[in-house]
């Protein structure tokens, strides 16, 4: 961390205190520069077409790796989580959906709240330029949440805390004014293999590298294609949306508590429906379940496939 600035840690203090008041589970914040580290592996991954079918991760490269390349003036990093664990469960023996999407679509729940801290930041500090990113701009949230210190980065990529695990959102704001930045997380993840020995398509090719081409995720919602590979066949688990078992296995999860965000309730429906039901899936129905919820990017005809794709 810099030398102490009082204004500066002041300054830190009341942001990190106005996150919790708007419902974030954790702040922290990082001084806006150029992610070094992350560059060459970037570069090696996209080289290797890790991406999948993902052409936009490749694309504004540089904006990517240094936010004062999208932000004009951008000196800090406000790097933002939102839990979004829930203990509730589909019906036994139903094709399942990721739990990040069992309510209302994040990217608009965050939104909402990002635009709140902005406006707050202004009342407070006077005129403050920044924008806010929830996973829809070359913004690599993951990398600054390692930076700030919001957790340190799980072997399958995802980053955990302590004492909350890993199901949660990251969201940044990234701004023209000087905060006190603070120190990352040491990596806990010890020689612990479960993320990596529990995927069922070996996505997480090596601690801490994920060939997304390989994930269920991918497979269920990024990619296009109107066939599923068929050498995957049989190996998804029963997921028809997204995939939580890299997560599911983490022993840091033990510590999730639910969230307490009304808009990630689930539909009943969603949790009431049997692999039946899930079959016979009208779109009709698919429009009434999953009304602003983040499945809708997979549409009607991308879930239809991935049930088929289950039960073939």
């Amino acid at each position: 961390m810099e030398a102490f600035d009082l204004k500066l840690q002041t300054r830190s203090e009341w942001v990190k205190t106005t996150a919790v008041e708007l419902g974030f589970l954790d702040c922290r914040i990082a001084k806006a520069g150029k992610l070094e580290e992350e560059e060459p592996f970037l570069e090696q991954w996209l080289k290797e077409k890790k991406n999948g079918s993902m052409s936009y991760l490749e694309e504004n490269f540089e904006k990517r790796l240094d936010p004062r390349k999208l932000e004009d003036g951008a000196k800090s990093v406000i790097v933002l989580s939102l839990n979004y664990y829930s203990d509730e469960k589909q019906h036994a023996g139903a094709p399942k959906i990721s739990k990040y999407a069992y309510g209302r679509d994040y990217h608009k729940v965050i939104k909402k709240r990002l635009k709140q801290f902005l406006y707050l930041l202004n009342e407070q500090f006077g005129e403050v330029n920044g924008r806010g990113f929830v996973d829809s701009a070359p913004v690599m949230e993951k990398a600054w949440a390692r930076k700030s210190g919001i957790g340190w980065m799980g072997k399958h990529t995802n980053v955990i805390t302590k004492y909350e695990g890993s199901f949660y959102f990251l969201a940044v704001l990234i701004v023209d004014i000087d905060l006190a930045s603070d120190d990352p997380q040491s990596d806990h993840c010890g020689t612990c293999t479960a993320c990596i020995d529990a995927c069922p398509t070996d996505a997480i090719i090596a601690p801490y590298v994920l060939d997304a081409s390989k994930c269920i995720s991918y497979f269920t919602i990024e990619l296009k294609d109107a066939q599923l590979p068929t050498q995957f066949q049989g190996k998804f688990n029963n997921w028809m949306f997204g995939c939580d078992i890299c997560q599911d296995v983490c022993p840091w999860n033990r510590f999730s508590k639910r969230h307490k965000v009304e808009d990630f309730n689930p539909n009943p429906q969603l949790l009431g429906s049997d692999k039946k039901d899930w079959e016979n899936l009208t779109e009709e129905k698919f429009e009434e379940i999953f009304t602003g919820s983040a499945v809708k990017r997979t549409k009607y005809s991308g879930l239809m496939r991935n049930i088929k794709f289950l039960s073939s």
